[in-house]
């Protein structure tokens, strides 16, 4: 599968996080050639890249002559009850999740919300058993096929989660690790669309009237010197680990379990995307890797994460090798644990059934049904297609949304395989 992944940005979920998802960039294995995807024994990959960032910023395809789906893939109609696992699959794991998309859906004016507008009406009293789900797809969806322009039906899956880290709102050890707000002269402007040149967001700072690129995460948090005078007083909260932080940024989003003293204690809140300083990611596992200090098969992220801890004055400076940097938010009220982080469909992500895709190809919204394998377990069910990523570009192409969490790090981590997907649309 051809696509290139190491010049990525890291965002929110929102705007489709920073995943876990594009390792294959981390360990130099992405080019814009094939990517050698896992045929047997899992391939434990390196540090979690930034997948998640702002959508393609290419125009939406025009529907499908054969089919009126807003599609820019190859599109091959198929039996809905041949797909992989069909039989098998939990159907009301993601019934509501899909629920929640339709009603989404149906505020929008768009075409392809047009064609969900009255299958979701009749989704809200279809009874939440297997049965009637089974059946309901069957009489109301047709499945099609997704190939590649060029004839492939095979891509690439990855995974990524939300982290969720101990911290506290004040500076007190051991939460002496700042998460930073935006800068008051950081800039950000939506640049307009010219001949050859999709509409982009630019980040910069001005310089005697010009916007000139912002600081490099090497100028703002210097090894072994105080930050920058524009991150002074912009901390939001304070986390233990610089390891974790770094780690945060690159997924773009995660939960805090506040530690401070008194009605904090113990409270999950947001912390979510607000800006970047607009410099592309650069792998820090690359970086390693091209060093000799690790190895294309032992480069992991918890490898990276021993070495830079292990390592503390030469860690933060191969953490600055990655000029991008990420500022957040905190985002208002209480969490409720159980509930996921908000998708670029803006509804929340639903655990092992969300995933991240390109919507020039697959409508944002919409179900798919993917078929891949986990560490030699199958994966055949239907998933939900609420999420994008900058990085996430393809036909056949999904990050899969493990959760929140370690254990969701780790299978996130742990997630690359060779992909097939059907779009599963309203007859």
């Amino acid at each position: 599968m051809s696509m290139p992944l190491e010049c990525i940005e890291a965002t929110s979920f929102r705007r489709g996080l920073r995943a876990l998802g594009a390792v294959l960039g981390v360990l130099g294995l992405a080019s814009c050639g094939v990517l050698p995807v896992n045929q047997g024994a899992p391939v434990v990959p390196a540090e979690p890249a930034p997948i998640h960032g702002e959508p393609p910023a290419a125009p939406a395809p025009s529907a499908d002559p054969a089919t009126g789906i807003p599609s820019g893939a190859r599109l091959f109609k198929v039996g809905m009850d041949s797909l992989p696992g069909f039989a098998d699959d939990k159907l009301t794991d993601a019934w509501p999740g899909f629920l929640r998309g339709c009603e989404r859906l149906a505020a929008q004016t768009t075409p392809a919300a047009a064609a969900w507008r009255e299958v979701c009406s009749a989704a809200r009293v279809v009874p939440v058993e297997e049965a009637a789900l089974r059946e309901f797809l069957l009489r109301r969806f047709d499945a099609f096929a997704v190939f590649t322009q060029d004839s492939r039906n095979e891509g690439l899956l990855t995974g990524y989660y939300e982290p969720v880290l101990r911290a506290s709102l004040t500076r007190r050890p051991p939460f002496v690790v700042p998460l930073y707000g935006p800068p008051d002269d950081l800039v950000s402007r939506e640049q307009a669309a010219t001949a050859g040149n999709p509409a982009a967001r630019v980040r910069g700072r001005m310089v005697n009237g010009q916007l000139q690129p912002y600081f490099t995460r090497a100028e703002l948090t210097p090894a072994g010197a105080p930050v920058h005078a524009s991150l002074r007083g912009k901390e939001i909260a304070w986390v233990e680990d610089p390891v974790d932080a770094f780690f945060l940024q690159v997924q773009g989003s995660g939960k805090l379990l506040l530690q401070d003293p008194g009605p904090n204690q113990g409270k999950l809140v947001r912390i979510g995307f607000a800006d970047m300083n607009g410099h592309p990611y650069r792998s820090i596992g690359r970086v390693l890797i091209e060093r000799g200090e690790l190895t294309r098969d032992n480069a992991t992220a918890q490898s990276i994460k021993q070495w830079v801890r292990s390592n503390p004055r030469a860690g933060q400076a191969l953490i600055n090798e990655n000029p991008s940097f990420i500022f957040f938010r905190l985002m208002p009220g209480t969490v409720d644990a159980s509930v996921g982080p908000i998708g670029s469909l803006n509804v929340p992500l639903t655990e092992k059934r969300s995933v991240a895709i390109d919507p020039r190809f697959i409508p944002l919204g919409s179900l798919v049904w993917m078929s891949a394998t986990h560490w030699g377990r199958p994966i055949n069910q239907l998933a939900l297609a609420q999420d994008t990523g900058s990085a996430i570009k393809g036909e056949v192409r999904a990050d899969y949304f493990w959760g929140a969490g370690d254990a969701a790090g780790e299978e996130a981590g742990r997630t690359r395989s060779v992909l097939r997907l059907w779009l599963i649309w309203p007859k």
